[in-house]
C-alpha cells in the first residue's frame, strides 16, 4: 500500500467508500489493536482528504456563482433601485 503515493489522487467517492469500509471494520471489533490503530490512522487521513475535497468543491461553486450573470428578475437588489 505504500505505492499509493505514485498513483493518481483518489476520487472523493473512492476515499469515502474506503473510509466507510474502515469504519465497519473498526466497529466490528474483530481487529487486533495494532490493526485497529493502522485502520484508524488511515481513516483520519481519508477523512481529512474528503474534507479538503469538499472545501475545494464549495470554493469552486462559490466562485462560479459569483461570476455567473444574475438570473432573470434578479438584475439588481431591491435596495439599489429606490433612491
Amino acid at each position: 500500500m505504500s505505492e499509493k503515493s505514485s498513483e493518481q489522487p483518489s476520487s472523493f467517492e473512492h476515499n469515502l467508500a474506503e473510509l466507510e469500509k474502515i469504519v465497519e471494520q473498526l466497529e466490528s471489533g474483530d481487529l487486533e489493536l495494532a490493526d485497529s490503530m493502522e485502520k484508524f490512522k488511515r481513516g483520519v487521513e481519508l477523512s481529512k482528504s474528503c474534507r479538503t475535497m469538499l472545501d475545494e468543491a464549495q470554493q469552486t461553486i462559490e466562485e462560479i456563482s459569483a461570476s455567473a450573470p444574475p438570473a432573470p428578475g434578479e438584475d439588481t437588489p431591491p435596495d439599489e433601485t429606490s433612491g
